[in-house]
């Protein structure tokens, strides 16, 4: 799509070879062709979403999360692992091609509010870029025109204050919302005035809460500010948007959201949607599914224990629920696990024929394999064919930042709790718990995951976010914001496996699955996969282990050391960005 986009805008301009809006001439007559008619304006606004900062594929995002076991350990969180030579992510050629726009856009020949339309979707990717930036970087240089090679004062400037910053976003954000005035697209695929509020509801509760817990940036009398515009935007979207949760499907209305073609209209704000005829797929089944490509990730058991009972009591308030097996812990949970993860039941197609699909071990390491973007049939796993759309924004995030934004200043009613929280774990099934907000704080949660958090609202409305928006994308920039980047350190656990040389049923279908062993495979069992759990294998630790060596959880690479300090809260300048202009500075710990 970005080949046709630029192809076009090439086209209004006249121009044969130009394939970059930052080479666009600065004549009078090309600005005119541009800007000077509707059609110019949307041309030059639809490029904007090629740009490369944005997130369309987020099937994958999540590999590097506190609650995903994959196949490496990240350079970023190993000892002496990443440094300023590794680092990436300082480009600044999308911004001048945004910045381009928003300067030249004035032209009486269009209507002042269609220019604003189109002003307020450039500044809507604006303040998305700006975003990514802060959130990577932290201080960044506020740049609002299109600079030219020769402002050598500009281009070898420092970096402005993340205030000055943050503002400028918040002030990009409120003039798209403002002025974008589009409140429907039945594609799902475009930014509406809702894709902008959601937005908003996105960044101010981002910055709010970094704000309130990194007190190291003396901003934390800031903090509310923030939340409070987060709350207002969210709020705007639930009592004007028309959006609501998807309950289609019973048991599976929750999954069906994210392995529909089309984006469901009701919950979705904005996807990326597949294109069969234009090659444009995604690979949802290949990266979920495939032992040699991608990540192999798979929850731990210490995220998969956080899922509530049906009742809506902890599932760690019953006793023994360390040493359960497999196949009944994911008993009478909270539906989202079994939409979520492969559990009894699950089958997919092959060839036409409905086929039993336990977890396979030539891909999961903990037993707990992610189906949420999985298509259930085999067909679609070679490759990037997947044909389900990916929501980009949707209402339940909608719900969970207003219900976060206000808890997190200590104003959150059993109304919006029964409004948010209530209404997400209705569609979980959950009986328990939806229409008041919690008393008792979850001693696990504390624990495992916020020993600084005691109000039982902040850590159930963090739970449900980290379980409803599981795979999607967020989870490890809510782990920056709450400063609890430390859990990335967390051992990757997976289900108990109680003896050796024991075959095990994982699907409760009679037939076994899985046997666990150490030294001698014993005697091939038919349709059984044997794993290797010696403490060594060939003289070499061997990264497939169980926690009591003969019995216990399944752990998974305990022998690589994984380190988060301070520093690993923002991430270097890249080191040629630097050497160029030495007035950024490098960010603390990286120098």
């Amino acid at each position: 799509m970005k080949k046709i986009y630029i192809g076009l805008l090439a086209a209004v301009l006249g121009l044969a070879a130009c394939d970059k809006l930052d080479q666009l001439p600065e004549s009078t007559a090309s600005r005119q062709a541009v800007f000077g008619s509707e059609n110019g304006l949307r041309l030059y606004t639809n490029s904007f979403y090629n740009m490369g900062f944005l997130t369309r594929n987020s099937t994958t995002m999540d590999a590097m999360t506190d609650y995903l076991a994959v196949r490496s350990v990240q350079d970023f969180i190993r000892p002496g692992g990443f440094a300023a030579n590794n680092s990436s992510g300082w480009s600044w050629s999308d911004l001048r091609n945004i910045n381009y726009f928003i300067v030249n856009c004035n032209n009486p020949a269009v209507p002042e509010a269609t220019r604003n339309n189109y002003l307020g979707l450039a500044r809507y990717f604006r303040a998305f870029f700006y975003f990514d930036k802060v959130e990577r970087f932290g201080d960044v240089p506020w740049i609002n025109r299109p600079l030219d090679i020769t402002d050598s004062s500009a281009l070898n400037a420092g970096r402005d204050s993340r205030t000055l910053v943050m503002d400028s976003v918040l002030a990009d954000l409120d003039f798209a919302c403002n002025n974008i005035q589009a409140t429907s697209d039945p594609s799902r695929t475009t930014v509406t005035k809702w894709v902008a509020y959601a937005l908003k509801s996105r960044i101010c509760l981002f910055e709010g809460t970094y704000r309130k817990y990194h007190t190291e940036l003396n901003l934390a009398g800031s903090a509310n500010r923030w939340l409070e515009e987060s709350a207002s935007a969210a709020k705007f979207i639930m009592d004007n948007g028309g959006f609501s949760i998807n309950t289609a499907g019973g048991d599976l209305a929750y999954r069906n959201v994210f392995i529909s073609n089309a984006p469901l209209a009701n919950e979705v704000l904005q996807a990326s949607v597949a294109d069969v005829n234009l090659g444009v797929l995604n690979e949802g089944n290949w990266w979920w599914t495939s032992g040699t490509y991608g990540a192999k990730a798979s929850f731990t058991r210490t995220f998969i224990n956080t899922y509530l009972k049906i009742d809506g009591t902890p599932f760690t308030n019953t006793p023994g629920y360390q040493t359960m097996l497999f196949k009944d812990e994911v008993k009478n949970r909270d539906l989202r696990l079994k939409q979520t993860i492969r559990t009894p039941g699950y089958t997919r197609i092959s060839n036409g024929a409905v086929v039993p699909a336990p977890p396979v071990f030539s891909y999961t390491f903990t037993g707990y394999q992610p189906i949420k973007w999985v298509l259930d049939d085999m067909r679609f796993d070679a490759g990037a064919l997947n044909t389900n759309a990916i929501p980009l924004f949707r209402f339940a995030e909608v719900l969970l930042n207003y219900a976060e934004a206000k808890a997190e200043l200590g104003a959150l009613t059993d109304a919006e709790w029964a409004q948010t929280i209530g209404v997400l774990r209705g569609r979980a099934g959950i009986t328990g718990g939806l229409q008041a907000k919690p008393m008792v704080a979850d001693p696990y949660l504390i624990a495992n995951y916020f020993p600084g958090i005691s109000d039982p609202a902040i850590l159930e409305v963090r739970r449900e976010r980290g379980i409803e928006l599981s795979l999607e994308g967020v989870r490890f920039a809510d782990l920056l914001r709450w400063k609890r980047g430390e859990l990335m350190e967390q051992v990757w656990n997976g289900f108990y496996v109680p003896a050796l040389n024991t075959p095990m049923d994982l699907n409760e279908d009679g037939i076994n699955d899985v046997l666990f062993y150490q030294g001698t495979a014993p005697a091939p069992i038919a349709g059984v996969t044997f794993v290797n759990v010696s403490p060594t294998i060939g003289g070499a630790v061997n990264s497939q282990r169980l926690s009591n060596n003969t019995s216990g959880e399944l752990t998974w690479m305990t022998e690589i050391p994984r380190d988060w300090t301070d520093k690993n809260y923002l991430y270097p300048i890249p080191l040629n960005d630097l050497q160029r202009n030495p007035r950024l500075g490098q960010n603390p710990g990286w120098e």
